[in-house]
């Protein structure tokens, strides 16, 4: 079964901004360098042609340049862009593994629809967990199995937990390791299915603390008093998930919707 949760998990689109600057190919190095030094939020410009990318020019790209030369003989061509449907958790790991500030959106056709940058990732990330959001999970989950279920905050032992994804990824990992060691992390979501405690959203959390030597968390808990059969518990048991041991820790593939300017422009 896919939870609710799953399904509304925040896209690009509801984060990005629309209202894009960007510099043509033809404009020149020294126009560019200016807009840029008269700018307190830009240090570089996606470059389009009309609305389709071709690329992205930065200040660092206008160091060896000539004032009068064209912005299209200076720009990076080969850049990711990201699709409006990505998962923000997505764009965040795009952004993190390549050390870029902001990832250009481009639509089906290529054309520039907005841009996402690691403030707007920020932000969705200190807006997802909330007790609204748990209160709509215990809604979701009272509809489908016709029961009335309690929500309480308490603190739970990380190894009494019971994982329900099989994977994390390496760098998510070390953003939430970070988090922990700040104290900024968010409370877990976790189903307590008559003393069987399934975690329901924390995975990456949760593995981090394991690795700091954490042996509890707070967390927001679903009471289910009289045990009932759970699609995520279905989904653990077919992986042969019991413990933290069991999650796998994988480097980042390429998402399906991340792509390059390049392959955009040659049709691929």
């Amino acid at each position: 079964m896919e939870l609710a949760s799953e399904r509304t998990k925040p896209q690009v689109k509801e984060y990005m901004t629309r209202d894009v600057v960007t510099v043509s190919p033809d404009s020149t190095v020294g126009a560019v360098a200016e807009r840029i030094a008269e700018s307190e939020e830009h240090s570089g410009f996606p470059v389009c042609e009309r609305r389709r990318v071709e690329g992205f020019i930065s200040a660092r790209d206008l160091l060896l340049a000539g004032d009068d030369d064209p912005i299209f003989k200076v720009m990076t061509t080969d850049l990711l862009v990201a699709h409006p449907e990505m998962k923000v958790n997505d764009a965040a790991r795009v952004i993190l593994r390549s050390g870029i500030q902001k990832l250009p959106v481009v639509d089906d056709a290529g054309n520039l629809v907005g841009i996402i940058s690691n403030a707007d990732v920020i932000r969705s990330q200190i807006e997802r967990a909330t007790p609204e959001k748990v209160g709509k999970l215990v809604r979701t989950l009272e509809q489908i199995h016709s029961v009335s279920l309690a929500q309480e905050r308490r603190t739970v032992a990380i190894d009494q937990l019971t994982p329900t994804q099989g994977r994390v990824y390496a760098d998510e990992l070390e953003g939430r390791k970070y988090e922990l060691e700040r104290g900024l992390a968010e409370p877990l979501v976790v189903i307590d299915n008559d003393g069987t405690l399934l975690l329901a959203d924390g995975h990456h959390r949760v593995l981090a603390a394991d690795r700091l030597g954490i042996d509890a968390m707070d967390a927001y808990v679903i009471v289910v008093e009289n045990e009932i059969a759970l699609g995520m518990a279905e989904t653990a048991a077919k992986e042969g998930l019991e413990s933290l041991d069991d999650i796998d820790v994988v480097d980042y593939a390429r998402h399906p919707l991340v792509q390059t300017t390049k392959r955009l422009q040659s049709g691929e």
